[in-house]
């Protein structure tokens, strides 16, 4: 993390549910986080744990109803985005803050042409000429390498391949130039080796244009390849958070040590068997007031169903949401 970086963005207690027939599903519970200059965060955990659901919280991107930002606040330099009217929010996003999405072919339209879906944004929220912006499309795909950018232009979605739409979509996030880029698993539908470029493309970009990135995936390899800290995410809730070194090489968490250890690895030219975590995730339907993980951990005990747990502190940037003492191996 950049020493004495001035936060970009600062979440706090965020609360989200979703109102269903019988009840409501409680996806996010009072989440804290902050994103300085200049940072990579990764957030990690398992499908269904919160983590889209919470940075779609924060752009007003979910559907109400049946979802609802019950608490919290979000605050983009001076502003509070929950308190935002829907005209500001809608120049922010895409402008301040840039989203790119999992599944290309689903978030690009596939009756506009690429180059009218990257110019839109610059027009709109830039002012800028046709063809000054035609002109800006024609950077932002060579930017993000997409070769004879201007011809291309005119083409539509389903004359990309799968990694090109990714670009193209990062090329519409970065159409002007935002503080923030939010990445939702944008790597997911690919195949390895575009995976491997479109991280490396990510790297370049972040060097070149010094932004704050939020990168969520469930791909703990991805995390430690590209990210200067990682957000645990599990029953909506952050459960661990530190620099990615410090969290690897001493995860405080029995949830974020169990992910650690369902990683493939390679001993030799042996590989030791997959492990996978037992049990199932929380049921969301109440507010969580014990440990949302107990059910599943071998460290549970009569606090943990009784109390969930505050994240406390274990050392500069690395703090943790448990009763059990990992280093001293008790309650």
């Amino acid at each position: 993390m950049p020493d004495g970086a001035v936060p970009v963005l600062e979440v706090k207690d965020l609360k989200t549910v979703f109102r269903v027939r019988g009840g409501e599903i409680h996806a996010v519970n009072s989440v804290s986080f902050d994103l300085r200059a200049g940072e990579l965060l990764g957030v990690v955990g398992e499908s269904g744990s919160g983590k889209s659901v919470t940075m779609m919280s924060l752009l007003d991107l979910l559907p109400s109803p049946p979802a609802e930002v019950r608490n919290g606040t979000v605050m983009l330099g001076d502003r509070d985005l929950l308190k935002v009217d829907a005209e500001t929010m809608r120049s922010i996003r895409g402008g301040e803050v840039g989203f790119i999405f999992q599944d290309p072919m689903t978030s690009l339209n596939p009756v506009f042409t690429v180059g009218f879906q990257i110019m839109e944004p610059l027009r709109s929220h830039m002012g800028l000429s046709k063809a000054k912006a035609r002109d800006r499309a024609v950077e932002l795909l060579e930017l993000v390498g997409i070769p004879d950018a201007r011809s291309r232009l005119k083409d539509y979605p389903h004359q990309f391949s799968g990694g090109m739409r990714q670009r193209v979509m990062i090329a519409i996030a970065l159409a002007c130039d935002p503080k923030v880029l939010i990445a939702d698993e944008p790597t997911t539908a690919l195949d390895v080796t575009i995976q491997a470029q479109i991280l490396e493309l990510i790297k370049d970009l972040r060097q070149k244009l010094g932004m704050a990135i939020i990168w969520i995936t469930h791909d703990l390899g991805v995390i430690a390849g590209i990210a200067d800290r990682v957000m645990v995410m599990y029953g909506g809730q952050v459960v661990e958070q530190g620099p990615v070194r410090e969290v690897f090489a001493n995860p405080a968490h029995p949830y974020t040590r169990a992910l650690l250890q369902t990683m493939p690895k390679l001993h030799g030219a042996r590989e030791t068997k997959l492990r996978v975590i037992e049990g199932q995730p929380p049921m969301l339907g109440r507010h969580p007031e014990s440990c949302p993980f107990r059910d599943r951990c071998g460290h549970a005990f009569d606090r943990c169903a009784a109390e969930n747990p505050a994240r406390r502190q274990l050392g500069e940037n690395h703090d943790v949401a448990c009763h059990w003492d990992h280093r001293e191996g008790k309650p």
